[in-house]
C-alpha cells in the first residue's frame, strides 16, 4: 500500500527551497504513492503548480491540508510551533532540523505527535562525510564570497574596499575561520575573487589539504587563540565556518577580538544556524541581514543557500533523493538497515529520543 507524501510551503521567511521536485513526485506517484503539494510551494525553485499537477501531485490550496494528510513529511527547514501544531500524530518528517539552535519545546511538541524525525544535516556515512549537508555547504561557502564583495562598498556601510584589488592597490584580507566544506568552498570562492586569504583550524590535516588543493595560494595557520586574535584584527573580512553538526557551535570569536577590527570590517557568521562562532552575533533575516556591533558588520543569515532556491533545491535532492527514495518505498527499518548512514539522523522514533 503506497504512502501519502506531503510537500508543504516553507513558510519560513526568504525561504524559497522545496522539499521535493516535480520529478521526484512523478517518480513517487510512478511506485504507488500519492503525493500533495501545498499550492505555491515550488515558485521560489522554479516549479508550478501544473508541473507538480503533470507529474501526478494532488495540489492542496489549504494550508494545513499537507500536513493532516501525510503520511511522510518532506521540508526543508525544520517545522515551525504553528506547523507542528497541524501536524497529526504518528507521521515521519525528514528536514534540516538544526536542533541545537532550536527552542527546546519545539522537539518537545515533536515527541508529543510521536513523531519520527529525520535530520538530514545528521544523516553521515561511514567515512564521516555529511552527503545531505555538503552541497548546501558549498553553495553558502560560494556565497560568503559575493556578500562580502557587496557589504565591502560604501554604500552598504563597508571600508569602500574592492574585493580583488586592483593594480597598484592590494586585494582585501580575507580571514576564515574553518576548513571544512563550508570554509574551503569560501576559499576558492574568495581566491577566485582576488582576495587575500588566510585560512585557519586547529585540524593540520585540513589545512595541509587546503595547502595542497589551491597551490599555496592561501595562508593557513593554527588556530589558536593568539593567532586568531592577530588575524582577526588585520581582516577586512572574517568568515565564521565552524561546523559541529548537532552540537552548539563554541564562541571561539571574543568580543574583544571583534573589537580590534577596523570600522568597516566584515563578519559574516556562517556557523549561526547553530548557534555562531562569534560572541557578538546574532541570527538575521535577508531583509535585515547585518547590525553593526564596535564599528565592525555583522552578517549572520542562517539559512543563506534559501534565496538561491533554484539552484539549491535541486543540489540538496540530488544529495537527499537516496534515502527519501528507500525511506518513501521500503519503510523505516529497511532503510536504516541498507543505508546505515540514516542512523545518524534519526534523531526521534514515534516520539522517542534515539541519541
Amino acid at each position: 500500500m503506497g504512502l501519502t507524501i506531503g510537500i508543504p510551503k516553507e513558510h519560513r521567511p526568504f525561504e524559497y527551497r522545496v522539499g521535493l521536485t516535480p520529478l521526484g513526485v512523478s517518480i513517487q506517484t510512478e511506485q504507488g504513492h500519492q503525493c500533495y503539494v501545498e499550492s505555491n510551494a515550488g515558485v521560489g525553485s522554479g516549479f508550478t503548480d501544473t508541473r507538480y499537477e503533470q507529474a501526478g501531485a494532488r495540489i492542496a490550496y489549504g494550508i494545513e491540508e499537507v500536513f493532516r494528510r501525510a503520511d511522510l513529511l518532506l521540508k526543508v527547514q525544520r517545522p515551525t510551533e504553528k506547523e507542528v501544531s497541524w501536524m497529526a500524530e504518528g507521521q515521519t518528517l525528514m528536514a534540516f532540523m538544526f536542533l541545537a539552535s532550536a527552542q527546546r519545546s519545539r522537539l518537545e511538541a515533536l515527541r508529543e505527535k510521536r513523531a519520527t524525525v529525520i535530520a538530514f544535516e545528521l544523516i553521515e556515512e561511514a567515512d564521516g562525510t555529511q552527503p545531505v549537508m555538503t552541497p548546501l555547504s558549498q553553495i553558502g561557502g560560494r556565497m560568503a564570497a559575493q556578500i562580502a564583495a557587496q557589504y565591502l562598498q560604501n554604500d552598504k556601510g563597508g571600508s569602500g574596499q574592492l574585493l580583488g584589488g586592483i593594480a597598484g592597490i592590494p586585494p582585501a584580507r580575507v580571514v576564515i575561520v574553518g576548513a571544512g566544506r563550508v570554509g574551503v568552498s569560501a576559499t576558492q570562492a574568495f581566491l577566485g575573487m582576488g582576495a587575500n586569504v588566510t585560512l585557519l583550524d586547529l585540524d593540520l590535516k585540513k589545512l595541509q589539504s587546503a595547502q595542497d588543493r589551491f597551490n599555496g595560494l592561501v595562508s593557513t595557520i593554527m588556530a589558536y587563540p593568539s593567532n586568531l586574535a592577530r588575524a582577526c584584527e588585520k581582516a577586512d573580512v572574517v568568515v565564521g565556518a565552524i561546523q559541529t553538526p548537532g552540537r552548539p557551535t563554541p564562541k571561539i570569536i571574543s568580543h574583544e577580538m571583534v573589537q580590534t577590527m577596523h570600522p568597516g570590517a566584515i563578519i559574516i557568521d556562517m556557523s549561526i544556524d547553530q548557534g555562531g562562532c562569534v560572541e557578538t552575533s546574532r541570527p538575521t533575516q535577508h531583509d535585515q541581514p547585518t547590525f553593526v556591533v564596535d564599528g565592525v558588520i555583522h552578517y549572520c543569515v542562517p539559512n543563506i543557500p534559501g534565496v538561491v532556491g533554484r539552484t539549491a533545491t535541486h543540489a540538496f535532492l540530488n544529495a537527499a533523493w537516496p534515502y527519501i527514495q528507500i525511506v518513501a518505498s521500503e519503510g523505516l527499518d529497511a532503510a536504516l538497515e541498507k543505508l546505515p548512514a540514516l542512523r545518524c539522523g534519526l534523531v526521534l522514533r514515534e516520539g522517542k529520543l534515539t541519541g
